[in-house]
């Protein structure tokens, strides 16, 4: 039988900073993996972000003005302007590795004799994925990498690695790298793999700090573990949950992951904010032949950093056809084009850091403008803007969590900011975006509340430093957090696990998809052209199973909580959510959890 690619790919728009943590983290641990190429490859999956298609009132550079002193290189590079040997280091102790014999290793079946002392530690599986891992490569162009390495998180991740990757004489490596990773992605033949950007490296030589590295991947295991004790913490308390309650046959119950039985429209228009000069595009789905005497309730969906207004069609389609009317709004600081913008060279942040407040007002200014509407004629009835539930997704979960009623804090910012060490920043890249809020003028509390909102659904969200923990005890309508363990752009732990257990709302939820990645609640709709394709690690399980898990949950939890259909109710409990959890995707439902519990799994 064939071996399976190591990274098979998947066409996927792209939400939000990306290392490939979870999966090397995971082989690093059980596989012992290489340690040296840990850091060079979580970089390099990195490098994908979102871009912000708005001009900036600061100069810029293009992308030609940038590329332009590495052009010479790419023309004229020639052996002895690139490296030639890797120096190890570890204490006194040091070691040099010849490029050319990884070379060797990459290209066929043998190991040169150089590698041989540090092959021998690894069985012929892990042999072959050290292998495939040195020619991964990824599908960017110099242009979109150079563009990234300009970004502020760009800097900022280049600046981690090269306090680990050095120069030869012991310097950090910083602007060799970034030369390295565009060298490296001019290559027409190989393009940008690890071994590429070590051949690229323009000095004779490297120096690896495997001591340093050493404690990196150590504390980053001590993370991964702390979040598999906490997955293992709530599938024990699903358990018990499920133990104690009467036993209900869902084989007989009503399906919800079926298509309802409303039919119903789409409308596109257009909004418009003078204020901010601000203006996006919005989707507006109304079932037909809705017969109650009261007009249906009305959900919102706001999509993540780098997603449109299709990336949960899927989502909104559901719920139409079982009576909502759904609204989902473009946000045009946080949407895909940022990202193409990025890539071509037109951007030169991943967002702008008002995104954070434009989001908020963005929905605000909606359910004005539909309040508006429902007193004309076509729009009579069709939808209720005073029972409004929200959905978000990732920078759409943080939307969710302000208009709930979590205002932004700006003085917890400054001090968890400032503290904030390398590898947190590693494992948890949304700080950066969070951070960066700290470069606007603004009160030290923004309260985005709108009590139009009764109910609100956040998946992989962000604003673990954004929004005042000590507010999220007095956010009082229902809330369920949707996480996925597998998640390293908005890891469950800080940004969904230690949150709901500041909830105090009487009606919380959280939904843990054990090995779901932040973009497996996601979609691409036909027709769309994938901006980046990611490999299959990334992108988690078969997303077609967890859409089918949102699509029941998010129907039950707002059937219950805006309809206020008690017959919903049962599917709210963490005995459904077993009945829905499949092998390749596990699920569990809790609705408490204690903070003391968490500080006991990090001690």
């Amino acid at each position: 039988m064939d071996q399976k690619p190591l990274f098979p790919t998947q066409a996927f728009p792209l939400p939000f900073p990306l290392p490939f943590t979870i999966w090397l983290s995971a082989h690093v641990e059980t596989h012992s993996l290489p340690r040296l190429l840990y850091i060079p490859l979580k970089f390099m999956y990195s490098l994908p972000l979102i871009g912000n298609p708005r001009r900036t009132r600061k100069r810029r550079w293009t992308w030609a003005q940038r590329l332009g002193w590495l052009l010479p290189l790419v023309v004229g590079l020639s052996p002895a302007q690139a490296a030639e040997r890797i120096s190890l280091s570890y204490g006194l102790v040091e070691r040099t590795i010849a490029i050319e014999s990884l070379e060797e290793f990459a290209e066929s079946d043998s190991i040169p004799r150089e590698l041989r002392p540090y092959t021998r530690y690894f069985d012929p599986e892990q042999v072959e994925q050290f292998r495939q891992i040195l020619q991964t490569r990824l599908e960017l162009s110099p242009v979109a990498v150079s563009q990234f390495l300009y970004t502020q998180q760009g800097e900022s991740l280049l600046a981690q690695l090269g306090a680990v990757v050095r120069t030869e004489s012991g310097l950090e490596g910083t602007q060799a790298l970034r030369a390295a990773f565009v060298l490296a992605a001019f290559d027409t033949e190989e393009g940008l793999t690890p071994l590429t950007i070590l051949r690229y490296f323009p000095l004779d030589g490297m120096q690896i700090d495997l001591e340093r590295t050493s404690r990196i991947v150590t504390q980053i295991q001590q993370r991964v573990t702390q979040t598999q004790q906490t997955i293992t913490l709530l599938h024990q308390q699903s358990d018990d949950a499920i133990a104690s309650a009467p036993f209900l046959n869902f084989d007989t119950a009503p399906n919800l992951e079926r298509r309802g039985r409303f039919a119903y429209d789409v409308q596109s228009f257009e909004l418009a904010d003078a204020t901010r000069d601000r203006a996006f595009s919005v989707d507006l789905y109304l079932p037909i032949g809705f017969t109650l005497s009261t007009p249906p309730p009305l959900v919102v969906i706001s999509h993540g950093l780098g997603s449109n207004r299709g990336t949960f069609a899927y989502l909104a389609r559901h719920l139409a056809s079982h009576g909502f009317a759904v609204v989902v709004p473009e946000h045009p600081g946080s949407n895909t084009q940022q990202l193409e913008e990025l890539l071509m060279g037109r951007a030169d942040k991943v967002t702008e850091p008002d995104e954070f407040i434009n989001r908020p007002l963005d929905v605000t200014l909606l359910l004005d403008e539909l309040e508006r509407r429902s007193q004309e004629p076509a729009f009579r009835d069709r939808y209720d803007t005073q029972r409004v539930g929200i959905i978000g997704q990732s920078l759409g979960g943080y939307t969710a969590f302000a208009l709930a009623g979590a205002p932004l804090n700006r003085p917890q910012l400054e001090q968890d900011c400032a503290v904030i060490d390398p590898v947190t920043l590693s494992l948890n890249l949304s700080l950066l975006l969070q951070c960066d809020v700290l470069t606007l003028e603004t009160e030290d509390r923004i309260d985005f509340r709108d009590d139009r909102i009764q109910a609100i659904l956040a998946i992989n969200s962000v604003g673990s430093l954004l929004l005042d923990r000590s507010a999220l005890a007095s956010v009082s309508i229902p809330v369920m957090l949707i996480s996925g363990g597998a998640d390293t752009v908005t890891p469950a732990l800080p940004e969904q696990v230690e949150p709901f257990a500041r909830l105090t709302t009487p009606h919380r939820y959280l939904l843990m998809m054990d090995n779901a990645t932040h973009f497996s609640a996601i979609d691409i709709p036909d027709g769309d052209a994938p901006t980046v394709q990611l490999p299959t690690e990334l992108v988690g399980p078969d997303p077609a199973i967890a859409h089918a898990y949102i699509n029941a949950i998010g129907l039950a939890f707002m059937g219950y909580h805006l309809s206020n259909e008690d017959t919903f109710a049962p599917y709210l409990d963490s005995s459904y959510a077993r009945y829905l959890s499949q092998p390749d995707l596990p699920i569990s439902l809790i609705h408490s959890l204690s903070l003391s519990q968490l500080t006991y799994l990090q001690k």
